[in-house]
């Protein structure tokens, strides 16, 4: 028997390490949370952590040994998935006999759950602990223990100056841990599509349905737009694979990375998932068959299920219902508000009191990343402070300890990370020698485009070693955090319990705060981002880029126009008065915007 999720919310993947043992604090309650699988040496920290803690028989993996980064990796989730389970088993003990655990646990279930419903039948007549226990045995189950690839961060590496072969990347290394682990769980590939790493998957049988048509390891593909979802999920169906589920994240109103789209917004995204998920099972399990049937494995003669998420901005119960309702999704990705639960996520006082603190203001899209892609963060970070300290001393750049983020071939074949010191020394010196032909504001731009970038290897895992005591061997570097704008109308440091009753309904941590909906938040980053890069273009304009610019107001008008309609007949947000203005206003602003023309 397949037990339904118990929760219709996802703790999403939070920078290196803010979810590094998510699983460990959340999964008995039936929560389903990602770890990322991208630094081996974090991982081998909590391992070794936790192996000592609970008195485990965890042996350290050394970085001497052979493909040390997949043998690490692979103990870690293993030792997860035991101590998940033990947990679990311990869970189940405690609210089969003890009433008031019981309550607890049910005031954290959906209103709409048939096992609070039934939980509420045994309370109501006394039932023997005895048939409790049956009924909880029957219908409970832990929430899943995900894991996350970017598949970005798949550097070549080297030993001894000789490249080393594609499957010691980074990445791929980190599939293959997670490939050999006892988990039965999802593998969230985010970041666009690598076709090198996704042809790897096709190494490892988990990936494939076994004779009952199940799969022990499971395909999640982060998307912003249904063409993509199309071509990821035929690529990976033409290799016998299967996407079990398309996570769709908003381009802007997202925490980390934040990859913008064309001016489409979420709302007719969804819209177009909604109306075209028949084509993208359809056209999925036709290649899928013949794949399979040419591979000579077992042939499932119906798709397998496919599941629509959605995550980004969300933050209040209304609209996790609507999301619900109006677009037939799955569950729902909460991921910054749950920086502020100390029992889900691991981050250090400091940096959370300063999440606590900061206002909207203090929420930007930073230019941080080596990758070169915006970066949501915050104002007052240590990492910021830090930097800002060595700058005044003419010291710039990190010292690069990890290299997960060394992927710059301009001066090494080896890659080099731009946020380290060794290339913004050499960019420095290319910026004194033209010094002369440019202007002051052009010179103090292009430098501080140089020494903006932070080593995330580093400042991304800090937190999670801060909360745990753990030694920072190292450079000083301080706390790099990635939460999403929409944190900024959450200011109070709440329990497990409470948190999820927001979720669902059941308790209000944001009371009356002026926050606008989270469409219109979207809306309004979206109107910034057009208007910033129209206003930042340096280069040659080009026919091209003309149309481009008037493709993104295009589908921004379009947004709006969805919008109106949607709202005008849905029975959500009528309490927003202020919904329609907003959009109204928008629709002007976005009228005013002038493309230029050649």
């Amino acid at each position: 028997m397949i037990k339904k999720p118990l929760h219709n919310f996802h703790i999403p993947v939070m920078g290196l390490a803010y979810t590094i043992d998510s699983p460990i604090r959340v999964a008995q309650y039936g929560i389903s949370s990602v770890i990322s699988i991208i630094d081996d040496e974090i991982i081998e920290k909590m391992k070794n952590f936790y192996s000592k803690k609970l008195n485990l028989n965890y042996l350290s993996v050394s970085t001497k040994i052979d493909d040390y980064r997949a043998r690490r990796i692979t103990d870690y989730l293993d030792m997860v998935d035991d101590i998940v389970n033990e947990k679990f088993e311990a869970f189940k003990d405690e609210i089969s006999k003890n009433k008031t655990a019981l309550k607890s646990f049910m005031e954290m279930l959906p209103n709409t759950s048939e096992l609070k419903d039934g939980l509420q039948n045994f309370l109501n007549r006394n039932e023997l602990a005895s048939t409790i226990k049956n009924f909880i045995e029957t219908h409970l189950s832990p929430g899943s223990i995900d894991v996350n690839i970017m598949t970005k961060v798949d550097k070549d590496n080297f030993k001894d100056k000789q490249q080393l072969p594609v499957i010691y990347n980074d990445a791929h290394a980190s599939l293959r841990g997670f490939a050999k682990s006892k988990l039965s769980s999802s593998m969230v590939l985010s970041a666009g599509m690598n076709p090198r790493l996704y042809s790897y998957i096709e190494e490892f049988n988990d990936f494939f349905p076994n004779e009952s048509g199940q799969l022990k390891k499971k395909i999640i593909l982060k998307v912003s737009d249904f063409r993509s979802a199309m071509i990821q999920g035929n690529f990976l169906a033409k290799k016998g694979l299967w996407v079990s589920e398309y996570r769709i994240e908003s381009g802007l109103n997202c925490g980390g990375h934040a990859f913008a789209t064309e001016g489409l917004l979420l709302g007719p995204i969804m819209e177009e998932f909604k109306q075209k998920k028949r084509q993208l099972i359809d056209s999925a399990h036709q290649l899928m068959i013949k794949a399979l049937e040419q591979k000579g494995k077992f042939v499932v003669p119906e798709p397998l299920e496919m599941k629509i998420t959605v995550q980004g901005g969300v933050g209040t119960s209304e609209e996790h219902d609507f999301l619900l309702q109006q677009y037939d999704v799955d569950s729902i990705g909460w991921g910054s508000p749950f920086l502020l639960v100390p029992e889900a996520t691991s981050v250090d006082s400091e940096t959370r009191n300063l999440l606590l603190q900061s206002k909207e203001k203090d929420f930007y899209l930073s230019n941080l990343s080596p990758l070169g892609v915006p970066f949501n963060t915050v104002k007052g970070t240590s990492n910021e402070r830090i930097r800002q300290e060595k700058e005044k001393k003419n010291r710039y750049g990190s010292s690069c300890p990890k290299k997960l983020l060394a992927l710059s071939k301009e001066y090494s074949l080896e890659g080099i990370c731009t946020a380290s010191k060794k290339f913004q020394d050499i960019k420095f010196a290319e910026l004194e020698a033209e010094k002369q032909q440019l202007n002051d504001i052009e010179y103090q731009n292009r430098k501080e485009n140089i020494a903006e970038k932070a080593c995330l290897c580093v400042g991304l895992v800090n937190s999670a070693y801060l909360e745990s005591n753990l030694e920072i061997k190292g450079e000083k570097q301080g706390v790099v955090i990635c939460p999403g704008p929409n944190l900024a109308f959450f200011d109070q440091e709440v329990s497990l319990s409470k948190m999820v009753q927001h979720i669902y309904g059941n308790d209000d941590i944001l009371g009356d705060k002026n926050r606008p909906n989270m469409f219109i938040n979207e809306l309004k980053m979206y109107v910034e981002h057009l208007k910033k890069e129209l206003n930042g273009f340096t280069e040659n304009i080009t026919n091209a880029q003309i149309k481009k610019w008037n493709t993104f107001k295009q589908n921004l008008l379009l947004g709006v126009e969805y919008y109106e309609n949607l709202f005008k007949e849905s029975g959500f947000f009528r309490k927003d008065i202020y919904l329609m203005n907003q959009l109204s206003e928008y629709k002007l602003e976005i009228l005013e915007v002038e493309i230029p023309k050649i």
